[in-house]
């Protein structure tokens, strides 16, 4: 049986697939299980280890000392080095991963290696699938795209508070998105230190909410952090943005008046995480389950120059303001422009800024 077949309803796989799209679509599991899950797998771990682990928990106790006393601010400082990360950014298994959906980067245009820049990414989706297919993983050539820079995803401060799962996502160079951190990331840089591209998905948990397939839903109107930021160390603005990210997962979504509604948003703001009910596909059927759907993800920075901006150590709002709306502009002109060559019904799609 070489052909899908339809059975009340659920699409089911062939079965005779070959061994590389099973090992595709295993990889795209465990990393949305790595994602959705890891907090609660960390802490399950460390409490494990303390209670059953005999001469675990020594060692347990040993790393949570090192973690507190030594390495808690790490994430404020530039994460770990490139002899402790490149091992799990260039392993096989996320050759796996990006090949699942297929995930491609493109550009527009070349950015300096003399500069440090700020990538704003957009849309979230579910787990910002093609920020970090092509910004924490080297499979699909980020360093020869950005020669001489060095890309910097940033993520949830709470995220690197977790034992275990911390040094999972240290182990991609993630770092912390609080202001400390981007300030940190963003100054001049020696002469023998690279500039980073640091990579932030600005709608964060608070967009998975939105996002339905062929919509392009984002949350930035209030999000105006990241261009203070930008300010105060004078870095250029990219708008960077997912086309087919909106399409991995649909979703059940609920009412935020609901009780269920106001259950799921008090846990995106405790934990960061948006414990939204996904809609994907399973191993051996495409109807329902955990597993992103194969769907092509392109991922495109720039259009045209990125924004510059000037560096004023105290901006005001107005200037915070004046800059931000001029961000607004550009991405939607991004959009725009480049919507044609990768969406079905490009016309009919727009892009949602609330």
């Amino acid at each position: 049986m070489n052909s899908r077949m339809e059975l009340m309803g659920v699409k089911f796989a062939p079965l005779r697939v070959p061994l590389e799209r099973r090992l595709q679509t295993l990889a795209a599991f465990a990393w949305f299980c790595a994602l959705a899950f890891g907090s609660f797998i960390g802490w399950m771990i460390t409490f494990y280890c303390l209670i059953f682990g005999e001469w675990l928990r020594y060692i347990t106790l040993i790393y949570l000392c090192w973690m507190f006393y030594l390495d808690w601010d790490t994430y404020k400082r530039g994460g770990r080095s490139d002899r402790w990360i490149l091992w799990m950014r260039n392993s096989l298994w996320w050759r796996y991963f990006c090949a699942y959906f297929p995930v491609k980067l493109m550009k527009t245009v070349d950015l300096e290696p003399s500069r440090n820049y700020l990538l704003c990414s957009f849309p979230h989706g579910v787990l910002a699938t093609g920020a970090f297919a092509a910004f924490s993983t080297d499979h699909l050539d980020c360093k020869r795209i950005f020669p001489g820079l060095d890309p910097r995803m940033v993520t949830l401060d709470q995220h690197f508070r977790i034992p275990f799962f911390r040094e999972f996502a240290y182990s991609f160079g993630a770092c912390g998105v609080c202001s400390e951190s981007l300030e940190y990331l963003l100054r001049p840089k020696d002469k023998n230190e690279k500039n980073t591209a640091v990579v932030l998905v600005v709608g964060g948990a608070a967009e998975s909410f939105k996002c339905k397939p062929s919509t392009y839903d984002l949350v930035l109107k209030r999000r105006k952090g990241f261009v203070r930021v930008a300010l105060k160390t004078g870095t250029p603005l990219v708008p960077v943005f997912s086309f087919g990210e909106t399409d991995l997962y649909d979703q059940i979504q609920l009412s935020t008046d609901s009780f269920l509604g106001k259950v799921q948003n008090y846990i995106r703001k405790a934990i960061g995480i948006a414990p939204i009910i996904v809609v994907g596909r399973g191993f051996f059927q495409y109807s329902f389950g955990l597993i992103p759907q194969r769907r092509p993800v392109t991922v495109f920075y720039s259009v045209g120059a990125p924004l510059e901006v000037p560096k004023i150590v105290n901006p005001t709002q107005e200037q915070v303001d004046e800059y931000h709306m001029e961000f607004m502009e550009k991405l939607t002109k991004f959009f725009e422009t480049e919507k044609h060559k990768y969406l079905d019904n490009p016309d009919k799609i727009k892009l949602n800024i609330q």
